[in-house]
């Protein structure tokens, strides 16, 4: 007898990461979908990120999160049931979905799970939330029910979320609408100002990853493709990696200032244990070079360095659906409705 469909899902503003419990496997793809007008969708996931940037004016790529929420409903429910079809292409009527979601959220955010399997493909599904402060904690070891006090730093790709654990529950949350995508950004209004060319994001994103390190004093240079400011034609340019690491370094120093204001809220005998042991740093933007250092140095707390980087989300998911205390602990339904207990 099988047992029942269940996956836990992150809906990176990246990376979607879907892991099927039955198959124990997890798919990780791009977060996106192209759209050709009005309404003919052509590809989703990593497929769509092949178009990004080189789409024509007729076709749309566009990602369905913002700053870690929903954004456009439609379109993510497109590439959700797409790469749960990829991830289990025999899926059930109404498999048990998992989502961590940020603690910091609206009744309307919270409403946009809901509204995500009320159509289609999900309206017979069960959905449940899990707040994701916990799903990394579980994932990082630690244990809820006896901490006095915990910080959990996840830097994502649209938002960072900082959080407090203690008293079993998160305490003190706040997400940022700063991450990986603002630095890439910064990255293509830097080298417009200093070299006079306009790259695109996913140039700024090579760039971030081939030079990025605040702390490296070595001057290194990269040519990168884009449009010649001045002339409006392809051109090709030299950039510098000063250029690249000044605007790493002003997103990181907005994370930090914001890390700072969480530290200044957390009640003083919470805030003693975390500089004691100090706070966990992970998400795909802490693979950066430097970043630990340069907090732990800022701050004057100790900062330690996620193995997982961009998967501890989805590795906490896993082993919250793999225990049904969990489950029955740290999941919620969707609609807002209690769970029935087993008997």
């Amino acid at each position: 007898m099988f047992k029942k469909q269940q996956f836990g899902i992150d809906l990176g503003s990246d990376l979607i990461k879907i892991y099927n419990a039955r198959k124990n496997t997890l798919l990780k793809e791009k977060n996106m979908i192209a759209v050709m007008d009005p309404d003919i969708y052509l590809a989703v996931g990593n497929d769509a990120y092949e178009i990004y940037e080189k789409n024509p004016k007729n076709v749309q790529v566009t990602i369905p999160m913002s700053a870690g929420m929903i954004a456009d409903i439609g379109s993510l429910e497109i590439i959700l049931y797409s790469l749960l079809r990829k991830s289990s292409p025999h899926l059930s009527k109404s498999p048990e979905l998992y989502f961590a979601v940020p603690t910091d959220m609206t009744q309307i955010e919270k409403r946009a799970y809901y509204m995500l399997t009320r159509n289609g493909a999900f309206q017979n599904c069960h959905v449940f939330l899990i707040n994701r402060p916990i799903a990394d904690a579980i994932a990082l070891g630690i244990n809820i029910r006896n901490t006095k006090g915990e910080m959990i730093v996840n830097v994502g790709a649209q938002s960072t979320e900082i959080s407090v654990i203690a008293d079993r529950r998160v305490i003190l949350s706040r997400v940022l609408p700063v991450g990986g995508y603002t630095i890439d950004t910064e990255i293509v209004d830097s080298v417009r100002r200093y070299h006079q060319l306009f790259i695109g994001m996913r140039t700024a994103a090579r760039l971030k990853l081939s030079m990025g390190n605040i702390e490296e004093e070595k001057r290194e240079a990269r040519k990168a493709m884009g449009i010649s400011s001045v002339t409006g034609l392809p051109k090709e340019g030299t950039i510098a990696s000063e250029v690249v690491n000044q605007a790493i370094l002003s997103v990181v120093k907005t994370i930090c200032g914001e890390i700072r204001s969480v530290l200044e809220r957390t009640p003083p005998q919470v805030r003693r244990e975390i500089y004691r042991h100090g706070y966990y740093l992970l998400g795909g933007t802490s693979s950066l070079p430097g970043i630990d250092r340069y907090l732990a140095e800022t701050l004057e707390y100790p900062v330690l360095l996620s193995r997982f980087t961009d998967e501890g989300t989805i590795h906490g998911l896993q082993e919250i659906i793999a225990s049904r205390d969990l489950i029955q602990q740290w999941a919620y339904p969707a609609d807002g409705k209690k769970k029935k207990k087993k008997k």
